[in-house]
C-alpha cells in the first residue's frame, strides 16, 4: 500500500473559546493510498501545523510505503529528521503526529483490524473513564466515578475553593472515586505543598501540570514532598527525546503524553515503554479520544481514559463521528477497523 496523496485542513470551529486555540487547535489529516484506503488522523498546532502538513510532508511522502507498523515508524524517523531544521518539538510534532495517526487508520482498515489489534494482544476492551470539567453531579449523574477539575490560583481564597470544590466531588462521586487537580502551570512550589495540606482530609490521586515543563528539576523534587498525591505531567512534552528528560529527573509519577501532539501511535509505544522502564504510570491526555483509546486497549497505559465533558448544556463541535460513547463510566472499544471515526464534513 503506498501513499498517494496527504492534505491537512484547519476545521471550521465554532465553539472554541477565544484564547491560542482560536487559530491554534486541532488540524485534520487526511491520506490516501492507492489501494483505495483513506486514514484520518488529528493532530495539533492548528493553522501553523497544515502549512508544514500541505507545504512540506506532503511532498516527501507520496509513493512511500506503508504495510506494516514498522513502515510507519520508518516514515515518523524519516519525517523528524526531515523536519529538524524547524522542528523537533513543537508544532512540527503536533503536525507529524496527525500524519501517524491518518498512517495507522489507512493500515488498519487496509488490514481489517482496530488501531488497537495492529498494536498487539488488545488487553482492555472496556476502559474506565474520568470526566474532566465542572459539572460534578452531572458526571455522577452519567456514572462516573472520577473527575478532574480544573484550578488557577489567583491569591489565598483559591486555597478555599479548591477545598470546596473538591470536598463536593468526593461527596458526590463516592468515597473510592478519584478527585485530581489540572492546575495549567498556574501554582509554584510553595502553593503546591500549601494546597497538598489543605487538601490531605479529602484524598487527591493527581496534581496535574503545577509547574512548567521547563521545570522538571524542580517537579522532581517537589513530587517526593506531596506524597501520597501523585504528580502528574507530560502533555506539553514531545517524543522519547522530551520523555527522556522527564524520566531522568523523575518530574513525575504519571505520564500525560497527548497522541496527537506527542508524535501519534508512533511515539506513544516508544513512552509507554520508557515510561515502564522509569517505573511510571501511563495516563495519556484526552485519552478517551479514539486516538488515545486505542493506544491504552493496546498497550500497557493504565485503565483510566479521559473525557473533556465540559458542562451539561455546553454548545461543542461534534468533529468526530462514530466515537464510542461512555456509559456508566466505562467506554468500550468496539471491532469497527482504524480508528473507526470519520470526520463532519459540516466542520471542514
Amino acid at each position: 500500500m503506498n501513499i498517494t496523496s496527504i492534505s491537512a485542513v484547519y476545521p471550521n470551529y465554532r465553539h472554541t473559546p477565544p484564547s491560542w486555540r482560536t487559530h491554534l487547535w486541532q488540524i485534520v489529516v487526511r491520506v490516501e493510498t492507492d489501494t483505495g484506503q483513506v486514514g484520518w488522523g488529528y493532530g495539533g498546532g492548528g493553522k501553523a501545523a497544515v502549512e508544514i502538513v500541505n507545504g512540506h510532508f506532503a511532498e516527501i511522502l507520496v509513493g512511500r510505503s506503508v504495510n506494516s507498523i514498522s513502515d510507519i515508524a520508518e516514515t515518523w524517523d524519516f519525517l523528524y529528521a526531515e523536519s529538524i531544521p524547524y522542528g523537533r518539538g513543537g508544532v512540527a510534532i503536533m503536525a507529524l503526529s496527525g500524519v501517524d495517526l491518518a498512517l495507522y487508520d489507512a493500515l488498519g482498515k487496509a488490514e481489517s483490524m482496530p488501531v488497537a489489534a495492529l498494536l498487539g494482544e488488545v488487553n482492555k476492551d472496556r476502559m474506565r473513564c474520568y470526566a474532566t470539567g465542572p459539572d460534578t453531579n452531572w458526571y455522577a449523574e452519567l456514572g462516573f466515578t472520577a473527575q478532574k477539575m480544573s484550578h488557577r490560583w489567583t491569591g489565598d481564597a483559591s486555597l478555599d475553593q479548591a477545598v470546596r470544590v473538591a470536598e463536593s466531588a468526593r461527596t458526590a462521586l463516592g468515597h473510592g472515586a478519584e478527585v485530581m487537580f489540572d492546575v495549567y502551570m498556574s501554582w509554584d512550589s510553595e502553593i503546591t505543598l500549601r494546597m497538598s495540606n489543605a487538601l490531605a482530609h479529602v484524598g487527591i490521586h493527581w496534581f496535574e501540570d503545577v509547574l512548567t515543563p521547563d521545570d522538571l528539576q524542580e517537579l522532581g523534587t517537589l513530587r517526593a514532598r506531596i506524597r501520597p498525591i501523585n504528580m502528574a505531567g507530560g502533555e506539553h512534552e514531545f517524543t522519547t527525546l522530551g520523555f527522556a528528560e522527564i524520566a531522568r529527573t523523575g518530574a513525575y509519577d504519571i505520564w500525560q503524553p497527548d497522541i496527537t501532539w506527542c508524535g501519534g501511535i508512533t511515539a506513544g509505544l516508544r513512552i509507554v515503554d520508557m515510561a515502564g522502564d522509569a517505573q511510571a504510570k501511563t495516563v495519556p491526555h484526552r485519552g478517551g479520544e479514539p486516538w488515545g483509546l486505542h493506544l491504552i486497549a493496546g498497550t500497557e497505559c493504565e485503565d483510566f481514559a479521559e473525557l473533556v465533558m465540559g458542562t451539561r448544556n455546553a454548545e461543542i463541535d461534534d468533529l468526530w463521528l462514530g466515537a464510542p460513547e461512555p456509559e456508566n463510566g466505562y467506554i468500550e472499544l468496539g471491532d469497527v477497523p482504524g480508528f473507526g471515526v470519520t470526520p463532519n464534513e459540516d466542520l471542514l
